[in-house]
């Protein structure tokens, strides 16, 4: 366990956004720091690190095993070479997580919320409902949400005072080295294969997610979907309150809200409507993030309201433009199959979808896809490094290869028709083209835009 008084000397393996929070609040701390980066980076003093923290870039060098402890960057592999010599010279290593966590005060509140997809949309949406419990209330207290939802842990402990909610969005990345975080909600929205190159396998993914709960005490809470294998195996071992929903007439776990169709019934006896959010899968995310704040003592009425008012997050199933009766869809968010199979399942099936794939294979076949794009799909659009694999896979079904972006998107726009819609929902991470899914998404929906706005200055409405 990371102790504050322990150690005094900390390198910070990686360079990210988490690598430097975690840095600078060591080095606000009076620890020695020093990063180290295996990239070679031109300029590094351009990322404004806090003064006094070294900085190596371009491989790591002996400096880093004269530190006490390392802090893991969440993207850094496992069986790194640096890694696995610093567990050789049994030097501790720490998730940013983990770390910035102690450094919190006593009082305040964790929530955290894990799963291979849904995981923003439910931590927004927790955060979006305990903010307004709070303003209600009137008592001074707050809420951060943060984590892998875009804001490193890290920057907000210190803003963090008795009372407050610290709302998380946990990655596998960043539960596989918190050996001992503890929230005192948690939640585990669904378990699918994801990010198997980085965990080598299956078992290795399923075992960083049960993390979330293994520290949690008898009067802690365990939010699980109820309709997922996993999650059914974790409630067998969670030792505290468990909590499931369900949006299917099958479960394997007895369920605390299910929905009709139209409502969500609880068991307590609330019936809510679900926020204005495309498919059944935010219904699951609205249910899960309903359970966590009525059982952290939020109203029904407040749920509600902020259900009521919820809009569509920017690259989730984001519908950001309608031109000649052809509706343009940034679902850049969509890492993996399973997300894409969900963003398909989100639209009637009707051939009438161009879906844009691919980027960086993350390890599992897209053969899945098949049934949902031969009952939804015009087309598929190929991008990036996985093209080959995903023609492959998907031999027989209409594919044509865009090698980019840009090219894809001049595509759709030049050969969809009223009715359709053009959907980037890659299945795969954005490494190979892009600094991430966010930048990926944002540059999708700048070259719909400027094709849009070019049709129109021509007169072609």
């Amino acid at each position: 366990m990371f102790r504050k008084n322990k150690y005094k000397k900390a390198c910070i393996i990686g360079l990210g956004k988490s690598g430097r929070a975690v840095a600078q609040l060591l080095a606000d701390n009076g620890y020695e720091v020093l990063i180290s980066e295996e990239t070679a980076i031109q300029e590094p003093a351009l990322l404004k690190l806090p003064a006094g923290v070294r900085v190596e870039t371009g491989g790591h060098t002996q400096a880093v095993f004269q530190s006490d402890f390392i802090v893991k960057s969440p993207g850094i592999f496992p069986k790194s070479p640096v890694l696995l010599e610093c567990k050789k010279r049994k030097i501790p290593v720490f998730s940013e997580l983990e770390t910035a966590l102690a450094f919190m005060p006593k009082g305040v509140r964790v929530f955290a919320v894990t799963g291979t997809n849904g995981k923003t949309t439910t931590t927004a949406l927790l955060g979006e409902i305990l903010d307004e419990h709070c303003r209600q209330t009137g008592r001074g207290a707050r809420v951060f949400v943060c984590g892998n939802i875009g804001t490193p842990v890290s920057l907000i402990v210190p803003e963090l005072k008795p009372g407050d909610n610290l709302v998380i969005e946990v990655s596998s990345y960043q539960l596989e080295d918190s050996t001992y975080f503890r929230p005192q909600y948690a939640c585990i929205l669904n378990v699918t294969p994801d990010h198997l190159d980085h965990h080598g396998g299956l078992k290795n993914y399923i075992k960083a997610k049960m993390r979330i709960f293994k520290n949690q005490r008898e009067k802690d809470v365990l939010v699980l979907n109820g309709a997922d294998t996993a999650c059914a195996q974790a409630a067998q071992k969670a030792p505290s309150e468990v909590f499931a929903f369900s949006t299917h007439p099958k479960h394997l776990l007895k369920t605390d809200v299910f929905f009709d169709g139209d409502e969500m019934i609880f068991s307590a006896g609330h019936q809510l409507r679900p926020p204005h959010l495309k498919g059944i899968h935010n219904v699951e995310n609205a249910m899960a993030a309903a359970l966590m704040a009525l059982e952290a003592g939020v109203p029904a009425a407040t749920v509600q309201s902020v259900f009521d008012r919820f809009t569509t997050m920017e690259h989730r199933i984001e519908q950001f433009a309608y031109h000649r009766g052809v509706t343009y869809v940034n679902d850049s968010k969509a890492t993996n199959v399973d997300s894409t199979v969900t963003a398909l399942k989100s639209f009637p099936a009707a051939k009438h979808i161009w879906l844009i794939l691919g980027g960086r294979d993350k390890g599992f076949p897209y053969t899945e896809l098949l049934p949902y794009l031969k009952t939804r799909c015009k087309q598929v659009l190929t991008i990036g490094e996985a093209m080959d694999k995903i023609e492959k896979d998907l031999a027989g079904f209409p594919l044509t290869r865009c090698f980019d972006l840009k090219r894809a998107a001049e595509y759709a726009f030049a050969n969809a028709q009223k009715g359709d819609v053009v959907l980037l929902s890659p299945a795969c991470s954005s490494f190979d083209q892009f600094k991430s899914f966010e930048h990926r998404g944002q540059v999708f929906k700048q070259l719909i835009n400027a094709l849009v706005f070019a049709a129109r200055t021509d007169g072609k409405n």
